[in-house]
């Protein structure tokens, strides 16, 4: 059974949702999932699982929340060699380049990025976009 983590940062409950939905596509799809908010755990035990699954959403001019995800994905980023990793997130304005620009970073740390690509989603996520989060968790499972 695979092991994922699925960390993630949210202000306003929308990428905790969409977390929680890719955790469950994940474990549907076979996979032992560990769900926690990036402030409860740290860059070593995030390193300790197969696959990480990290989520934060879009803040300020499409960056990443700078205050506990930042550290602590600068931190986790030194060891991504390798490793198969999933980025989400949830925006509220501009065009996703804060994705864009994590995703470059991830791919540059050696990171295998799931799709090569994040998903994003605006605003709070439809019944139709945590369907879109459990796909793409149950896609990340067999990544």
């Amino acid at each position: 059974m695979k092991k994922i983590a699925v960390i993630y940062w949210s202000q306003t409950g929308n990428t905790k949702m969409m977390a929680q939905a890719i955790a469950e596509g994940a474990q549907s799809a076979g996979a032992e999932v560990f769900l926690s908010d990036v402030c409860d755990t740290t860059p070593k035990q995030a390193l300790s699982y197969e696959g990480i699954a990290l989520g934060c959403p879009s803040m300020g001019d499409e960056v990443l929340e700078e205050i506990d995800f930042e550290p602590f994905y600068t931190e986790l980023e030194k060891n991504l060699g390798g490793k198969k990793v999933a980025l989400f997130g949830s925006y509220g304005w501009g065009d996703g380049q804060w994705m864009r620009d994590w995703q470059t970073r991830a791919s540059d740390s050696g990171a295998l990025v799931f799709q090569n690509e994040g998903l994003i989603i605006n605003e709070t996520p439809s019944k139709e976009g945590l369907e879109q989060c459990r796909e793409f968790g149950a896609g990340f499972a067999g990544f």
